[in-house]
């Protein structure tokens, strides 16, 4: 299924036909403020079992992002010192993917995983859809198989190829081809281990 929702004023019937999918443990394919990305909600093993094998990455071995409302709830799913947070604080909603120690109530297949990313994008859509869900939704980029561009844009080329792996595909516009920044913040000083879109503000 392609839904069309506009970032700039998310329809609710829309998103709640999506919250319903990923209630259902579906996969969907959604826009964030980067690229385009592949999710479920990240409490639902399953659900995230299934995304591992059509990305063929080991959860275990793989590092495992989830993107949050805010940064009201991040604490139970990451430890964060004051620092840490102050620092997301300034740069987020952003294009930044920050890596923080894990908490236990992230499920067991995160939980041989010492460290979890967390991303608040910029994008109105996946921050209603996280927001409706009342769950984090677990993200991985949509990668394409062009040589020349790294990251799928085009939501209808998207749902072309993805359409029989997912549930829903989230027509949000032309997607980015640049990735989120990823900030690693598990040792207190933070260091920028992938430079994306993110400028960060320290």
């Amino acid at each position: 299924m392609l839904i069309k929702i506009y970032p700039e004023n998310p329809n609710g019937k829309e998103i709640d036909k999506v919250v319903q999918i990923l209630q259902d443990g579906g996969l969907i394919i959604y826009p964030t403020d980067t690229v385009y990305a592949i999710g479920c909600d990240a409490l639902n093993v399953k659900a995230v079992e299934k995304i591992c094998k059509m990305k063929g990455i080991n959860p275990e071995k793989s590092n495992l992002s989830i993107i949050c409302y805010d940064l009201s709830n991040i604490s139970e799913y990451a430890r964060l010192d004051n620092f840490t947070f102050k620092l997301m604080k300034k740069n987020l909603p952003g294009a930044f993917t920050f890596i923080l120690n894990t908490t236990s109530s992230l499920p067991k297949i995160y939980k041989n995983k010492k460290t979890v990313g967390i991303r608040v994008p910029d994008n109105n859509i996946i921050r209603e859809l996280v927001n409706s869900l009342g769950n984090p939704i677990l993200t991985t980029s949509v990668k394409d198989d062009d040589e020349m561009l790294e990251y799928s844009t085009d939501p209808e080329l998207i749902y072309e190829k993805y359409k029989d792996q997912v549930d829903v595909v989230i027509d949000g516009g032309y997607g980015g081809i640049e990735a989120s920044t990823i900030v690693d913040c598990t040792d207190g000083e933070p260091e920028i281990i992938r430079q994306g879109k993110g400028e960060l503000l320290l």
